[in-house]
């Protein structure tokens, strides 16, 4: 399915308006990693940072809200222009009726991109506390650690193009003015302690002239409109599986459109972590490999061909589904490989599984020992089955093999538990149109060529050979 076509999908399921977005692209402008940046200790991962703008009482504020309630596993941290207003001074404090808190110079812009400049490099900062009672900052300030996302919310937080040029992902929250002006009542009256005449008033004099002169001009710079901001679940939902996906996205991911890495959670995390450790029991050692292996075998099949299928449910009603690809094999790298073939067989009943053993001469060499593939293997989709992606030299062998036999490059997905970066670019820029899916992107090689930090010899501590 093409970009627009997700697009007109999700406009006409959720009502939310993608403004030149694509959601494989939200960042064309900056990455979410991009290239590293160097604090005076190392090198800092920064952090994708959402811009969400509207006009007061629009929504925003809910709307991050549920944002970072649905991230709740990552390190995020909200960042709200209004804690950058300029103190008022005595003279503006005795007309501060008259002062106009909605345009673009209310704010102390200069402290926000200082605060924001910190934040991207890995470096702790203090938010000022604005009173909107004495209208000045108040102490202490909030101290706010570095994050995997920062989330800037304000009315005017896409007017200046220094602070719009920092943001991965731009969200406008687009509120009926009426329902606006409702809720500015209701929050100023019953949280600020003021007099609705003066409510309306000082929305009539600056707040609806700033909107329609600093507001609405800003909205065509969003990545994202959200009509009716935080009652649109459907809208906040897509918006939240896109920044996990870029969240999860390792940095080889952007190098190799081929290279899919499963999306991490503290579940995958802490199965990797209990096979990785070398006094893990076998039962252990076993019983997380093979739920890992599921994960990936699944993911695997979600890259496979389909073709649309209405079915009649139960209840007489017509629906719309896929129909899985019927042309599919497995085959497995003996031996670690055939510790994948049990979750494959669960996931594709009565599949073919094809052989392949490769034997290891040296460092880099490899013999090809022995092969027993379907014979029809050139018309069907083939999962190659192998958990340790090292050097690439068995990959590619066995690749090489299965084109000689008539696959279509296209036509493989190489599943595997653990890769290292070394053999994701030998086999990648060998086979661009070969698809790797893989759980975990590891550091590198040692000096023997082994994975690190790795988790050993895969097929001995899976099949209990290792004490042989």
């Amino acid at each position: 399915m093409g970009s627009k076509a997700i697009e007109d999908l999700i406009e006409a399921s959720s009502g939310v308006h993608f403004s030149g977005f694509h959601l494989e692209n939200a960042d064309a402008s900056s990455s979410i990693v991009g290239p590293p940046v160097t604090s005076s200790t190392e090198d800092v991962k920064q952090p994708f940072v959402i811009g969400v703008a509207g006009g007061a009482a629009s929504g925003k504020t809910t709307v991050c809200d549920m944002i970072i309630e649905q991230l709740h596993d990552q390190r995020v941290v909200l960042v709200n222009q209004d804690s950058f207003y300029h103190n008022l001074t005595p003279d503006e404090l005795q007309r501060v009726h008259e002062y106009n808190f909605d345009h673009p110079d209310a704010f102390s812009t200069e402290q926000l991109l200082c605060v924001m400049e910190k934040l991207k490099i890995g470096q702790p900062v203090d938010i000022p506390k604005y009173d909107f009672k004495s209208y000045k900052n108040i102490f202490p300030a909030r101290r706010v650690n570095p994050s995997d996302v920062i989330i800037l919310e304000g009315i005017l937080i896409f007017h200046d193009p220094r602070v719009r040029d920092m943001m991965n992902m731009k969200i406008f929250v687009d509120t009926d003015a009426d329902v606006r002006l409702a809720r500015r009542i209701r929050r100023d009256t019953v949280e600020k302690g003021r007099d609705i005449g003066m409510v309306l008033d000082q929305y009539s004099k600056f707040v609806k002239p700033a909107f329609d002169d600093f507001i609405l001009p800003t909205k065509k710079y969003a990545d994202i409109i959200i009509p009716r901001g935080g009652d649109n679940h459907v809208a906040i939902d897509l918006i939240v599986q896109h920044i996990r996906t870029k969240l999860g996205q390792h940095d080889l991911c952007k190098i190799y459109p081929n290279l899919y890495v499963i999306q991490s959670t503290f579940q995958i995390r802490g199965m990797h972590t209990l096979i990785r450790d070398a006094e893990a029991t076998k039962h252990d050692f076993v019983f997380y490999s093979d739920r890992l292996i599921r994960l990936v075998v699944e993911h695997g099949l979600g890259h496979l061909p389909f073709t649309e299928k209405p079915v009649i449910t139960p209840t007489g009603s017509m629906y719309t589904g896929v129909d899985f690809c019927k042309r599919l094999c497995g085959v497995s790298v003996i031996r670690s490989g055939e510790s994948m073939e049990n979750a494959l067989r669960a996931c594709c009943k009565g599949i073919k599984i094809g052989k392949i053993l490769i034997h290891r001469e040296g460092d880099n060499g490899q013999e090809l020992i022995y092969e027993k593939l379907p014979t029809d293997i050139s018309d069907r989709q083939v999962l190659l089955l192998d958990p340790i992606l090292g050097t690439g030299n068995s990959a590619i062998q066995a690749i090489t093999l299965l084109i000689k036999k008539g696959v279509p490059e296209s036509n493989i997905i190489f599943l595997n538990l653990i890769s290292a970066p070394k053999g994701v670019h030998e086999v990648c820029k060998r086979f661009p149109r070969l698809k790797i899916v893989t759980s975990e992107i590891e550091l590198g090689l040692n000096e023997d060529f082994r994975v690190v930090p790795g988790m050993g010899e895969f097929g001995d501590r899976y099949f209990g050979t290792d004490d042989e």
